[in-house]
């Protein structure tokens, strides 16, 4: 069931209906939304859903198993139990048939390469999201950073909540599930209103985003490139690797907005996930802009555990570089991923040596000089996101070699221009003028603002491409 459709549409508002009528009732009111959670992802496949459960229950056991002990070496073993039984899960279904073919290339180089039938257990939907926010409820309990009590039905509600089980944003169980605990409270004051408002205009922009901008750049220019360079010149394969930037970050952001805009009309905050990242200066900065759940998640569990910048040069460009491979590999068993995590490593590594060498902070100061930065940022970014998109090595060779051949753009028509703008430029536009439509919508009352949503879907409806295409990290 994907956010832009007309059953996700049913869906929610059903349950959106439901739980308001649940509102005072805090126990039938989060047994229904983990009722629901359940039923979201089981209308994908019934299959994975007592993974999902078993999984969540595992973590909640193990996490209140920690919170109750006071015994510190028990809490560690504990907690290495868990991370070690999620990260196996996690493993088994995502990096089986990685590992196994990886290990018949290494075993062909020596001899023989045998002959392996085995196949690869199906990847379930969004497990990679569900095993780090089980990881983060024990990480969390373990760290003393969720001071409230566990109860069960929290933590299952915690991995599962609809909004974000399939793609995130990464939610800290520091974070939600203390909303959880508090009642859940609604009505016609000023405050529900803009909350209400602005969940609108999220929803609003989040469509937009997916089904105008991404599905039109996808369609038009990214599919066809990507599917036969050999067929295209420099100029539509330069657009190609432009539109991929835009349509990867208009199709998550737009994601993340619906889903923080869903969850606010249930009553619950989700954190901020992207920021401009396409305004960013240098790769600190993009990491600081670009999937912020997911970054920050490896920098408290991963990166900082290494020892983070507490140590010297070598080693702080060895937890970099590590944290980025591990990051590149999370988002898909392929070599071109880890690829994109080891150009990623190696930016953030070239960014810190470049920006302690004498001179460098009298450039940075010159008011010239943000622009350049974002400019070598963003086609550095580029160079990335084409082993992102690719699925081998030699596809990503074929792009670049592409890109010295001349010839006549032929993809760059109005629709695919004004979506490639729009997914990049947009990001330069002052917060100043989403604040002011924020306020316009502030003061509009809760049933005109509801129209003009119904209307903004169907009118991005009739603008968009025929059929809506799978969120990209749904295979996350």
């Amino acid at each position: 069931m994907l956010f832009p459709t007309v059953e996700y549409a049913i869906f929610f508002l059903a349950v959106l209906a439901v739980a308001w009528v649940l509102e005072s009732r805090p126990f039938w009111h989060k047994l229904f939304l983990l009722a629901a959670s359940y039923l979201f992802y089981g209308l994908w496949s019934w299959r994975y859903v007592p993974l999902l459960f078993l999984l969540s229950l595992f973590a909640a056991v193990v996490a209140r198993g920690i919170q109750q002990s006071e015994d510190e070496a028990r809490r560690k073993q504990l907690l290495i139990v868990g991370v070690t039984v999620c990260l196996l899960v996690l493993v088994y279904y995502k990096y089986t048939s990685f590992l196994v073919l990886t290990a018949l290339g290494l075993w062909g180089l020596v001899g023989r390469t045998p002959v392996w039938n085995l196949p690869a257990p199906f990847l379930p939907l969004g497990i990679s999201f569900f095993v780090f926010h089980a990881i983060s409820l024990m990480g969390d309990v373990y760290r003393r950073k969720l001071r409230v009590k566990l109860h069960l039905m929290d933590a299952l509600l915690y991995v599962a909540f609809f909004p974000q089980l399939i793609a995130g944003p990464i939610l800290r169980a520091s974070h939600f599930i203390p909303q959880l605990m508090r009642p859940v409270r609604r009505g016609l004051s000023d405050t529900q209103r803009i909350r209400v408002n602005r969940a609108f205009l999220l929803i609003l922009a989040g469509l937009f985003k997916k089904v105008i901008l991404s599905n039109t750049l996808s369609t038009r220019l990214v599919e066809p490139v990507f599917a036969a360079p050999g067929s295209f010149h420099r100029g539509d394969v330069l657009l190609a690797i432009y539109g991929y930037a835009a349509q990867i970050y208009c199709d998550f952001s737009g994601y993340t907005d619906i889903a923080i805009g869903c969850a606010m009309l249930l009553g619950y905050h989700f954190p901020k996930n992207f920021d401009a990242p396409y305004t960013a200066t240098d790769p600190q900065d993009f990491w600081q802009r670009w999937h912020i759940s997911l970054s920050s998640w490896l920098r408290d569990y991963l990166y900082i555990p290494l020892g983070g910048s507490r140590v010297g040069s070598a080693r702080l460009y060895a937890n970099l570089m590590i944290t980025m491979l591990l990051g590149g590999l999370w988002h898909g068993a392929s070599w071109t991923f880890v690829m994109w995590g080891g150009l990623q490593g190696f930016y953030l590594i070239v960014h810190r040596v470049w920006s302690s060498m004498d001179g460098v902070q009298r450039l940075r100061a010159a008011r010239w000089w943000p622009w350049v930065a974002r400019v070598l940022m963003f086609h550095a970014g580029c160079v990335g996101w084409v082993f992102f998109r690719s699925a081998t090595f030699g596809e990503a060779g074929e792009i670049f070699r592409r890109l010295g051949s001349g010839g006549a753009i032929t993809l760059a028509t109005v629709p695919v221009v004004v979506a490639l703008v729009l997914g990049i430029f947009g990001q330069y536009a002052p917060k100043v003028w989403r604040r002011g439509v924020e306020a316009g919508m502030s003061r509009m009352p809760i049933g005109f603002s509801g129209a003009v949503l119904a209307l903004g879907v169907f009118v991005i409806e009739m603008l968009g491409p025929t059929g809506v295409a799978p969120f990209i990290y749904f295979q996350f």
